[in-house]
């Protein structure tokens, strides 16, 4: 089944992809209500390199390398420290269990177990639910599509600061095949049900092979170089 899924991402165009460029439009929501919403241009780099410029004018920048994650803006770069702010402890539970890390990591680590968990319906589609679980008992629950063998959803369990279980919850959609890779261009992310962000892409491209220096959150870095 997993096996069915990843041919339909693309294969190994989808498993060999090393960086990625994004255009669309995010948005946030509280308890369901728009809070705002921005352009963003998002860059990603093969396994944990990843720039986000924000605002028509990409004045504001999210830079996120490893575990470590900076803002960058004309009063310059900002280390974030995300025990003190939840939404980028969640940002940064959803990149540990993003799909490809999941598939192109986990499936190939020693103790990994995968778990049927049968048929089921999801965001209105037939799907068959597969949990993985790594060997640092981590899970990760796919619901996948019995008719186009994509993913429909992906959901984890964290812990808020109080220590309460938070599912957060991916669910794709409106699927382009873009330089042999399936790519969605909907993502709706959920926490305990409640839709919290929103991706519209309007754009993407893959192997655009950056500069190792486009991820760098260097002390004089100029916000309008590109």
């Amino acid at each position: 089944m997993l096996d069915r899924m990843i041919q339909a991402l693309g294969g190994q165009a989808y498993l060999n992809l090393q960086d990625a460029q994004y255009e669309g439009r995010s948005g946030r929501f509280y308890h369901e209500r728009s809070e705002s919403s921005t352009v963003f241009w998002r860059f990603w780099q093969w396994p944990d390199k990843e720039r986000v410029e924000l605002t028509k004018q990409r004045d504001v920048v999210q830079l996120t390398v490893g575990d470590k994650m900076y803002e960058v803006t004309f009063r310059g770069t900002r280390l974030i420290d995300p025990t003190k702010d939840y939404d980028s402890q969640v940002y940064l539970e959803r990149r540990r269990h993003a799909l490809d890390i999941i598939l192109r990591q986990w499936l190939n680590q020693p103790g990994t177990a995968l778990f049927d968990e049968g048929p089921s319906l999801t965001e209105n589609h037939s799907v068959e639910r597969i949990t993985i679980i790594n060997s640092r008992n981590d899970a990760v629950t796919l619901a996948v599509d019995t008719g186009t063998h994509l993913p429909v959803k992906k959901s984890f369990v964290i812990r808020d600061p109080q220590g309460y279980r938070d599912e957060i919850g991916e669910v794709y959609d409106n699927w382009k095949m873009v330089q042999g890779v399936n790519t969605p261009f909907n993502t709706l992310v959920t926490r305990n049900g409640e839709l919290s962000r929103q991706y519209f892409l309007t754009s993407a491209s893959y192997n655009n092979h950056p500069q190792s220096s486009f991820f760098e959150p260097g002390a004089n870095f100029d916000i309008k170089k590109k």
